[in-house]
């Protein structure tokens, strides 16, 4: 997986990188003043819907337009004591494969 790192056209601290299914995703320091926090997920949502892909009746995910004035949001804003809970977990998927029971 490459990383980049580099900053928002604000001065904070960002890192890119893709997903496993090739989606660009990224890691941003918050601008949130009350507490350290950060937006971690995938950077667009690529709204998909399932539809008819052939006269025959097959069937997949296709590309489905939104409206301009639709948000959907695609990432998680977390504080410092959430991503301190999550360590733990993502620290046993990452030496084991598996979440914690």
């Amino acid at each position: 997986m490459e990383i980049k790192k580099g900053y928002t056209n604000r001065g904070f601290g960002r890192i890119e990188f893709e997903d496993g299914y090739g989606a660009e995703c990224s890691i941003q320091k918050s601008s949130l003043a009350t507490k350290h926090a950060i937006w971690f997920g995938v950077n667009e949502a690529d709204p998909k819907i399932m539809a008819s892909l052939t006269p025959q009746g097959g069937t997949g995910w296709v590309p489905y337009d939104i409206p301009e004035d639709v948000l959907l949001t695609t990432r998680m804003h977390l504080t410092q004591d959430q991503v301190k809970e999550m360590l733990p977990i993502l620290q046993t998927f990452a030496e084991t494969g598996e979440l914690p029971e």
